[in-house]
């Protein structure tokens, strides 16, 4: 009777993290976006007593304004924050917070604080089921509803303290590199009217980081008090920040937008960044080009330009042409696998002599950086098909399944490729591998299977 109210009450207890979240959207890739969070983020790990190599960052695809750790060492941040923030010092202060909730240990409190949080919870629903039996319907099911409010005021209350220690600890982390805290501040102070909002009205990032006037102003007092306030972000991280919000908005909002943010008579590198983008994403591919060679001819030593005119090349049919820009990329930026990935994929649609080999070698390259980036196994398994090795296509299929969690279909191509190989080979052994780690029969594989078996179903 009462395993599916507590299953219930856990899932709405730790939706206050927006872990959730991270599942229900997808993550965005993006050579130069990631190196630039890194370059601010790692710093800040360090400060905070964190090994940067421990520490995930991740790049939600979503128009929310949150921020969030979980899932372990795990910080993610939503395009909605990174494009609403107004400056770095903004985005480096939310990094710093959530820094702490690592540092300080909070995802292990919260969780404590998430089971306590529940106990009044399952009495108001165990009086509810009770009242519904002795026939007062209504009253138990408002005892029931209010379970859940009874959930979330004992889960922030333990919070607050949290939060206010996050502040404090991301205050300290910017002042401790000479950098101005008035980023944390001047975000708060710039959404303090969602306190005014009802639950359902805030921003995901407000739900679980509860706003309070008295909040604020303790945060600013301890900025204050660093005597770094006015401390300007120097030009060069002003110049990423500014690159990034541009090619964010040039990706991932209506074209119609992005000129009005951005207007044809804006000339700054941002400006031609998101139209070009604009552009491609417009299937404009002339004005896409011809923003990117300004911006090439601006700043030739930006990998990042020549990466875009390669893919805007790429996405309007010139596949050939596409090469020697994601060439150019790597050549400043070498040995990167997000852009040996662009490198090989122009590679294998050009099919010229050595074109093939060429992108083999880039993309397994690529699979040493990051070993489980599916996409990578994707291409590859083209790249093998087209030099007529069939069995290692089908078992470069298999690993770029397993990556994303379709055992089915790693099950089915690792069991190919093994009959094709010769027993006791390496190549045989991880097909076998995958094989037995993807069978059916395993208990934790059943839900995966159960799941493909229902997407079948109701195709």
């Amino acid at each position: 009777m009462t395993s599916r109210p507590v299953k219930a009450l856990t899932a709405l207890v730790f939706s206050v993290f927006a872990a959730v979240s991270a599942h229900a959207q997808g993550l965005i890739r993006d050579a130069e976006i990631e190196l630039t969070l890194r370059e601010w983020t790692d710093p800040i790990l360090e400060v905070a007593g964190l090994n940067p190599d421990d520490v995930g960052l991740y790049i939600i695809n979503s128009p929310e304004l949150n921020a969030f750790v979980a899932n372990g060492q795990n910080i993610h941040l939503h395009t909605g924050l990174l494009i609403a923030a107004e400056n770095p010092a903004q985005i480096k202060g939310v990094i710093g917070h959530e820094t702490c909730h690592i540092a300080c240990g909070h995802t292990v409190t919260r969780s404590r604080a998430a089971s306590r949080a529940s106990r009044p919870a399952l009495v108001s629903i165990g009086l509810g089921v009770l009242a519904i039996a002795a026939g007062a319907g209504d009253a138990g099911a408002a005892l029931i509803a209010s379970s859940q409010q009874f959930a979330a005021i004992n889960f922030f209350t333990h919070t607050r303290a949290e939060e206010a220690a996050a502040d404090a600890a991301a205050v300290s982390y910017l002042a401790a590199l000479g950098e101005s805290p008035a980023g944390i501040v001047e975000f708060f102070e710039n959404y303090r009217y969602q306190e005014v909002l009802s639950e359902a009205r805030r921003f995901q990032y407000f739900r679980a980081h509860p706003l309070a006037s008295d909040r604020i102003r303790t945060t600013r007092a301890l900025a204050e008090q660093t005597g770094l306030m006015d401390v300007p972000p120097d030009a060069r991280t002003q110049k990423q920040y500014d690159l990034m919000r541009a090619k964010l908005i040039g990706f991932l909002e209506p074209t119609a937008r992005v000129y009005q943010k951005y207007p044809r008579t804006d000339t700054s590198a941002p400006a031609l960044y998101a139209r070009s983008i604009a552009a491609m994403q417009a299937a404009d591919f002339n004005e896409a080009l011809r923003d990117v060679d300004l911006l090439i001819e601006q700043d030739p030593e930006n990998p990042y330009y020549h990466e875009l005119k390669g893919q805007i090349l790429f996405e309007g049919g010139q596949a050939a042409e596409s090469v020697e820009p994601h060439a150019r990329s790597l050549e400043l930026l070498p040995g990167h696998p997000l852009l040996l990935i662009n490198y090989a994929r122009s590679l294998i649609f050009r099919a010229e002599a050595g074109d093939l080999e060429a992108a083999e070698e880039a993309l397994r390259d690529a699979l040493i950086a990051e070993p489980n980036n599916a996409f990578a196994w994707h291409q590859l398994a083209a790249t093998l098909d087209k030099q007529g090795r069939r069995a290692e296509a089908q078992l470069a299929t298999a690993e770029s399944a397993y990556a994303i969690g379709d055992l089915p279909r790693a099950h089915s191509f690792a069991r190919r490729a093994s009959d094709d190989f010769e027993r006791g080979t390496t190549l045989w052994r991880r097909a076998d591998d995958i094989v037995a780690i993807t069978d059916p029969a395993l208990e934790e594989n059943r839900g995966a299977y159960q799941r493909r078996r229902l997407s079948v179903a109701t195709r």
